[in-house]
């Protein structure tokens, strides 16, 4: 971490404050803040620069003017800034405002919007500096001090060409399916306009803090307050002995634990101790270091492997085992017979990584009680990707009835997965309901890395064979992953990495068995991927190896053994028309493949396919409601979906116009707990499919009631066809209604093995908005590829602690580092979808590392079996 200087007490004239010009206005501030963006943010009310990983710098969110040049504001002191002319967003003429608006609305140069603003400022201040001569390629040098998680910076770096250009559009929301308009709330979204959790302020706020455990596997002796409690500013310490109701909530075994008690056992680095509550962040803050806790200390179990044995302590308090789920299935004749019968044969072992998700906007809640006695209620306002499991659980947490909380979504700054977990919404809660005033809690980025679920590093071991002409035989998998302390979604992880393990392909026998373990290093849960991409990246290698050996290309290995309609695929499933779409993708992309291979490059191709929806046997229900309000004319659309920057309230805003043949200017998305529209999580790239079916039967209803006004016009969809993996009463189980697949081609300087350009070819069976598609596949090949070769988020094996703590340790690519992308959508509809849709959120990294392996493979002759690769290593 970059240090600044300390706050001062006192100027060099011997007062308490700092006054420079702020967008043309002198301004004076006082000087206890830590930085000039703390200033801005706290003090001023301006924020638009936003706050991704203070005072580290390293994220760009809350660049600024200083004097004409763009800086991160939480990199300046007060005193450096004195008498300095400061401009920030809210500053910038309103003639160039609309530029930037306008530019990154018509070219997608956003998705979730929390790092644009501090993306535009940066920009401003090379155009200003070189007008039109500013290029994308002369821009990537200059984007080195920002991170963008959602958008793989090819539409970014599109927008800031046209306003150097001086180009003009005119964005405009889309009213049909398949229509390329602007993204829902985009100018406000580019501008900072539109508020963030941490941006909301109300009269009375007070701030809470979290103190976390310093020991993975520790008995909780004793919790001293007095000194935290005795601090200026400081209102209440709360420990787990305040919770009136559940200690412990969870996604799908309620077993995290919102604090460890004394007597209590923590279980892994993220484990909170207490909440420190303050009439400001800074006191709160301070506060949290004078909470004196005693601990008996324990090893941790930090081995995935060695948390199996008999006689492994148990990893997390309250558990009976450290075995968290088997997912397993046999299907066909007996693999050992098979592969004795194989032409060839393929053992490999390989491993991935664990990975921090990175989003730009750390976890916030703010929590605002109102009334009295029986009339006592709570709103909450949640970044959560499941608004309504918030509700229950912060509902069973205070021991009251659900209607008494309604949380609201505030969309958020990127989750990618990171996001189902509740992290600080029962700690704003419970201080919230117990002190009878607003309370907001905002994680630092430390906090964030410790405190959410990671993708999981998995060990699978393969077994594979083919006949002589590369037909494939048999296949058997044997799978463990690392699912840290609490279950979050491990379990579904780990049950979709065995559902995926087989691939796209047809084989003839199959043995799969994968394990999810309970340890005390960092949960981990849902990441875009679900245990797919893990699962893909050794399957697909395993196809390139038995290629190599039949003596056939990567692309013909495929296009033999590709699933088709009507064909078992891997649990036993009989795969519908949808399915099509795989060998779509793979002869979609052929051309590209053998003009590359004729160019002398190295190549690798990845092919991949991702379910949409839970399945394995859920129930999954989505509501709707659409609401023509007579006050002001407008149209509510409510539904039950996190927008993270996927662009789910844009789909929802395109089916009610097209549905209704309105225009999508008088459309307002709403998503809060007041109706009974959302059942689980924003997860399994379900969000379009679902939304549209559900908005779509909404509209329906409007239009047999004549678009009634001041009612809700309600509409459902529901998936209830599926079946559970590895049940011995289906022979042929459906285990999801819905895959979606894709296509990927890394081509590589043949000499260095660099990445010179992906060729992304996605079947997602219906563009909604094609614009958006291609965005979410580019983000997702930026994604993939610091997945195969940088990105790694490892911790200490004697601790469980993680050991890189700042974003720029992650690995994750900036600007210059991303080649180019080309994306290619197919469109090969699926049947029983509204639509047609498929999904594309998490299909969009699956084929992206296997196809890298296989790219430095032809460049360097070496097979790489661990994630991340760093070629040369």
């Amino acid at each position: 971490m970059t240090a600044i200087e300390e706050p001062a007490t006192d100027a060099a004239d011997g007062s308490n404050s700092t006054s420079f010009v702020l967008n043309g206005q002198p301004v004076t501030v006082g000087r206890r803040h830590p930085h000039l963006l703390a200033a801005l943010r706290e003090e001023l009310d301006v924020t638009s620069p936003k706050d991704g990983c203070s005072p580290s710098g390293q994220c760009g969110c809350c660049t600024v003017l200083i004097d004409g040049k763009a800086v991160v504001s939480c990199q300046q002191s007060l005193d450096k800034v004195a008498g300095s002319e400061i401009v920030t967003l809210e500053g910038v003429d309103e003639g160039e405002r609309q530029a930037f608006a306008d530019a990154f609305a018509a070219c997608g140069g956003l998705q979730c919007g929390f790092c644009i603003p501090g993306i535009v400022m940066r920009a401003k201040a090379q155009i200003d500096k070189k007008g039109d001569a500013l290029t994308r390629d002369g821009m990537k040098p200059h984007l080195g001090a920002h991170l963008c998680r959602c958008t793989g910076y090819v539409k970014i770096l599109d927008a800031i060409e046209m306003v150097a250009r001086g180009e003009t559009s005119a964005p405009a929301l889309s009213a049909e399916i398949g229509g390329g308009g602007a993204k829902y709330e985009a100018a406000p979204l580019t501008l900072g306009d539109r508020d963030y959790i941490d941006d909301l302020r109300v009269p009375g706020m007070l701030h809470a803090a979290l103190c976390l455990t310093e020991h993975a596997r520790a008995d909780i002796t004793s919790i001293d307050a007095a000194a935290a409690e005795a601090t200026d500013g400081v209102v209440a310490v709360l420990t787990a002995a305040d919770i009136p109701g559940e200690l412990r909530h969870g996604l799908i075994h309620k077993d995290w634990p919102v604090m460890i008690p004394v007597g209590g056992t923590t279980s892994c680095p993220g484990d909170v101790l207490a909440v420190v509550v303050a009439e400001s962040r800074d006191a709160a803050r301070a506060a949290v270091g004078l909470v004196d806790v005693g601990y008996d200390v324990h090893t941790p179990n930090t081995d995935p492997v060695a948390a199996l044995a008999d006689d492994a302590p148990l990893s997390v308090w309250g558990t009976d085992g450290n075995t968290l789920s088997v997912s397993a299935y046999q299907r066909g004749d007996d693999v050992d017979d098979v592969l004795a019968a194989s032409a060839f044969i393929v053992r490999e072992t390989f491993q991935t990584q664990r990975i921090e998700h990175a989003f730009l906007e750390p976890e916030s809640t703010l929590a605002v009680p109102s009334g009295d006695g029986d009339a006592r209620a709570m709103h909450v306002y949640s970044g959560g990707q499941g608004v309504w499991d918030d509700r229950n659980d912060i509902a069973a947490i205070l021991d009251v009835d659900r209607d008494r909380i309604t949380v609201e979504l505030v969309s958020n700054g990127g989750a990618f997965g990171g996001k189902e977990d509740m992290s600080n919404q029962p700690h704003a809660a419970l201080a919230a309901w117990l002190l009878g005033r607003p309370v907001k809690c905002t994680l630092s980025r430390e906090e964030s890395f410790r405190m959410h679920a990671k993708r999981h590093p998995i060990r699978l071991t393969y077994e594979a064979g083919c006949d002589a002409d590369g037909n494939l035989t048999a296949l058997r998998v044997r799978g463990i992953g690392d699912s840290g302390a609490y279950a979050s979604v491990g379990m579904k992880v780990l049950e979709r990495a065995a559902g995926h393990a087989c691939g796209p392909y047809r084989w003839q026998a199959l043995d799969v068995e994968t394990i999810a373990v309970r340890t005390n290093n960092l949960v981990c849960g849902a990441f875009r991927g679900f245990g797919a991409n893990q699962a893909q990246f050794a399957m697909e290698g395993v196809i390139d190896r038995l290629a190599e050996q039949v003596g056939i290309s990567g692309w013909e290995m495929r296009k033999r053994n590709v699933i088709r309609p009507g064909e078992v695929w891997g649990p036993g499933q009989i795969m519908d028309d949808g399915t099509a779409g795989a060998e779509a993708v793979l002869d979609e992309i052929r051309g590209a493949y053998d003009a590359a291979r004729a160019d002398g490059k190295a190549v690798g191709l990845g092919l991949g396919l991702k379910n949409s929806g839970l399945g394995n046997g859920f129930r999954e229900v989505c509501g709707a409601v659409v609401r023509f309000r007579s006050a002001d004319d407008r149209i509510e659309v409510r539904h039950g979906w996190t927008e993270m920057g996927q662009g789910v309230h844009t789909v929802a805003l395109q089916v009610a116009a097209a549905e209704l043949g309105v225009d999508p200017d008088r459309i307002d998305v709403i998503v809060d707990t007041t109706r009974e529209l959302g059942f689980g999580q924003t997860t399994g790239s379900r969000g379009t499919l679902m939304a549209a079916g559900s908005v779509q039967a909404a509209c329906a209803a409007a239009l047999a009631a004549d678009c009634a006004p001041d009612v809700d016009h309600t509409g459902e969809y529901v998936v209830d066809w599926t079946d559970k993996l590895g049940d011995p009463n289906v022979t042929n189980p459906t285990i999801h209604s819905c895959f979606s697949y894709a296509a990927q081609l890394a081509i590589a300087d043949p000499d260095t093995g660099a990445i010179e350009k992906i060729v992304a070819v996605h079947d997602v069976g219906k563009a909604v908005n094609p614009m958006l598609v291609e965005g979410q596949v580019e983000g997702s090949v930026h994604m993939g590829l610091g997945y195969a070769l940088t990105e790694e988020f490892p911790t200490d094996p004697e601790t469980g602690f993680p050991t890189n703590m700042t974003l720029r340790s992650l690995g994750i690519l900036r600007a210059k580092d991303i080649p180019e992308i080309e994306v290619r959508i197919v469109e090969v509809p699926q049947p029983r979808s509204p639509y047609g849709i498929k999904g594309v959120g998490e299909i969009g990294l699956v084929p992206t590392a296997p196809a890298v392996a296989a790219a430095v493979r032809a460049a360097t002759g070496e097979w790489h079996t661990t994630l991340p690769m760093r070629p040369g290593d």
